[in-house]
């Protein structure tokens, strides 16, 4: 248990224990996100929140709040990767008659039962059906920009393809991922 320390001792404190829990927390981390831009993000936000825990409140059980900590940072970067990819696939721009965040709301609840567990796996399954019947350049570049979170700039320098091709491929990916997924939505949303 760690009381009110002086500047010195918090900075040894924070020292020992990155030393200590970085390493496999990294590796830990880098297990449950798609890169290691990503998994260092996480664990430097981590290491933030630690930092400016250490000297305000008692950390009972360092290792386990650290981990409880990055679970919940990469719980929280796969909830926002999956509300953009929402958001690209049903935008709520008045189209149709569905309501994209009640779509939202079931399948990123703050709370997960059974019923939202079976809903997000049946969207992600249907989703990689409908990923797998595009050309494999419009799919890859799909992945690449929505799941990967690689700007345009990265995915053309990557393949030497120009942008505006790139932003085409997508742009169909979409318009058929969201003629695909149609169905799903309206039989998601309609409950």
């Amino acid at each position: 248990m760690i009381t009110a320390l002086m500047p010195e001792e918090r900075d040894s404190h924070i020292i020992s224990t990155i030393k200590a829990y970085g390493k496999n927390l990294l590796g830990f981390i880098r297990k449950r996100v798609n890169n290691d831009a990503d998994a260092e993000d996480i664990l430097q936000d981590v290491w933030y929140q630690f930092s400016n825990l250490v000297n305000s409140e008692p950390i009972e059980q360092t290792g386990a709040w650290l981990y409880k900590v990055a679970r919940n940072k990469i719980t929280d970067k796969h909830k926002k990767k999956s509300e953009t990819l929402l958001d690209d696939l049903f935008p709520g721009d008045g189209e149709g008659d569905g309501d994209t965040s009640s779509f939202k709301d079931l399948l990123m609840p703050d709370d997960s039962t059974p019923e939202t567990e079976y809903m997000r796996n049946l969207f992600w399954e249907q989703l990689f059906k409908a990923l797998d019947e595009l050309p494999e350049e419009q799919k890859q570049v799909f992945i690449w920009q929505e799941m990967d979170d690689m700007t345009f700039q990265e995915i053309a320098e990557l393949t030497g393809v120009n942008v505006n091709t790139l932003v085409s491929r997508k742009r169909y990916a979409v318009l058929h991922l969201r003629n695909r997924l149609q169905q799903l939505y309206q039989e998601i949303t309609k409950y």
